[in-house]
């Protein structure tokens, strides 16, 4: 066994006393030892929980033989970190979270590994290290939070965000906006919607890292803990049969699980992860490939923030193995052969899945979109690509031509939004926030929120070279690739210049001049950096494109 260089042997004494120090037995310290790296914090409403999830999975463990040894990991909530300073260390701390799951596999040699995390950076972040490691591992997820109930409807967090929008446009009080704010999160669990967190455990489920089930049953439901049982002992039948995570995220699983984001319409953000993670397990996704998926895997699902479904609604539907069984009836199908975490081929494990109500899950003779959720836009604007969730645009903004409102950051544009100053027709231009420039390629929710809240949704776009978060909705591109910072073109974009936005055609453009563009380029500047010391300087010197998925620079 792996464990047996931290426990067997004359040499290993000492080791073992250090375990006898925190109540392992010699009985205990005999068997397997299985990580269990967890992201339990009181900050983050997903991992509130975490710890009886944890629990459950260590029980789970044991009662399939082996010995459990817990550990946790940081987190941050996107949710409280938005608009301010605290946003340019959000996706920064995905790769500290993938090196710490990394770290303690590797100082303490575990023989397999069940990771439990819940929310945006999280859920990639531990997939990294996952398949970085590469020992016997699986995933199980804290689960989605139910949606709230306010005035008859279904509202979720980003209602609460659009609020604000609305009390300044004046279609709604600060009194229902208070009381909306008090019950549209009603208890633990990841954002109730198809955001950025239960979109990669969704697709965790898809590229067989998690068990069926990982992305839709509730964080409440007894269902949730049953689950974490059956991955902990799941992971002790990895570990007999040696089936390890690069056995399972092959490059085929990667385009079951990208077939999946499309008939979702999951985050933007996905677009970020799923290549990083793939980098890991030494796979190279390229950016073209999410649209060349989409071309072949329809929208199927309506889902929060782009539709009025739930993730409860899309559980008691079938989930995503009922998406997945769907999905088996398009000319071109699923891999079916590929391994998961069960033991079980991906067909084996849709077998009996079935699609419980089409009204949720639709067939694919009656999709939303004949094309998927996702779609990667390229032109002089974006040379090297910019992302749309295309499910979630209102038809008239499918095209799009508007004079450029250029903003270096974002809180110069949510000022503009809130003031009334931004008209029918304009084009949001919000740059110096990709992953060098944010640092940290900021998210976006308070202005593309505002701008619903204020009634602009289906006449104004908004284009940046920052992210946007998983509530997003509207005609709203980001990772626009090269970033400002690296003196990309919308860098050089100019307050009136015309931008025209095809989606259906994948085209972004700047209707400008090449002797112009030439011009300006010559006289731009990079600007100096907004954070100079500590992590987020560093992260910004070592950070690739978005294009890449905003990996880290090796050596």
């Amino acid at each position: 066994m792996r464990s047996d260089m931290m426990k067997k042997g004359l040499e290993r004494a000492p080791h073992r006393s250090l375990f006898k120090a925190m109540g392992y037995t010699d009985e205990e310290i005999s068997r397997p030892l299985i990580g269990v790296g967890h992201a339990h914090n009181e900050i983050i409403p997903g991992h509130i929980h975490l710890d009886k999830i944890s629990e459950a999975v260590k029980t789970g463990i044991r009662m399939a033989g082996g010995t459990p040894v817990a550990f946790s990991t940081i987190g941050v909530c996107d949710g409280i970190a938005m608009n301010h300073k605290g946003m340019k260390y959000s996706l920064a701390s995905r790769e500290i979270v993938a090196d710490s799951v990394e770290i303690m596999a590797q100082a303490h040699p575990f023989d397999a590994m069940v990771l439990i995390p819940n929310c945006d950076k999280i859920v990639p972040g531990m997939l990294m290290a996952m398949l970085r490691v590469n020992i016997p591992a699986l995933m199980v997820s804290g689960g989605p939070m139910l949606t709230g109930r306010f005035q008859g409807k279904d509202v979720h967090l980003v209602s609460v965000f659009e609020g604000v929008g609305r009390v300044n446009a004046g279609t709604m009080t600060e009194e229902e906006l208070a009381e909306l704010e008090d019950v549209a999160c009603p208890g633990c669990g990841s954002c109730a919607g198809m955001f950025t967190a239960n979109s990669m455990n969704c697709l965790t489920e898809a590229v067989g890292l998690g068990l069926p089930g990982n992305g839709t049953i509730p964080a409440v439901s007894a269902a949730r803990i049953r689950l974490a049982k059956e991955a902990g002992m799941a992971v002790m039948h990895l570990l007999q049969e040696n089936i390890l995570p690069r056995d399972i995220a092959t490059l085929k699983a990667f385009e079951n699980a990208m077939a999946v984001d499309m008939a979702l319409g999951c985050s933007t953000n996905t677009v970020l992860h799923v290549p990083a993670i793939a980098h890991e397990a030494g796979i190279e996704l390229p950016l073209d490939l999410f649209n060349q998926v989409s071309k072949r895997a329809p929208h199927l699902c309506s889902l929060i923030p782009g539709g009025p479904h739930s993730l409860q609604q899309l559980d008691e539907a079938g989930g995503v193995a009922a998406v997945m069984k769907e999905l088996l009836n398009t000319p071109e199908g699923l891999h079916q052969d590929e391994m998961t975490v069960t033991g079980k081929s991906l067909g084996q494990n849709l077998k009996n899945a079935r699609v419980r109500d089409t009204t949720i899950i639709r067939p694919l003779s009656e999709p939303y979109h004949k094309v998927g959720g996702i779609g990667i836009l390229y032109g002089n604007l974006a040379p090297d690509g910019a992302v749309i969730k295309q499910s979630a645009v209102a038809d008239e903004m499918m095209t799009h031509s508007g004079p450029a409102r250029v903003f270096n950051s974002e809180e110069e544009a949510q000022a503009a939004i809130l003031g009334g100053r931004i008209n029918s027709g304009d084009v949001i231009v919000i740059r110096y926030c990709g992953p060098k420039g944010g640092p940290g390629m900021p998210e976006m929710l308070s202005p593309t929120s505002a701008i619903i809240g204020m009634g602009l949704g289906k006449s104004v776009a908004l284009l940046t070279d920052g992210r946007f978060s998983g509530g997003t909705k509207g005609a709203c591109i980001g990772h626009i690739s090269p970033e400002a910072a690296l003196g990309g073109p919308i860098g050089l974009v100019e307050e009136g210049d015309t931008i025209i936005v095809d989606i259906p055609g994948k085209s972004l453009k700047l209707d400008v001049a090449e002797e112009e563009l030439t011009k300006r380029q010559a006289s731009w500047k990079a600007p100096a950096p907004t954070i100079t010391t500590g992590y987020a300087a560093r992260y910004a010197k070592m950070v690739t494109s978005g294009s890449t998925g905003a990996v880290l620079k090796q050596g």
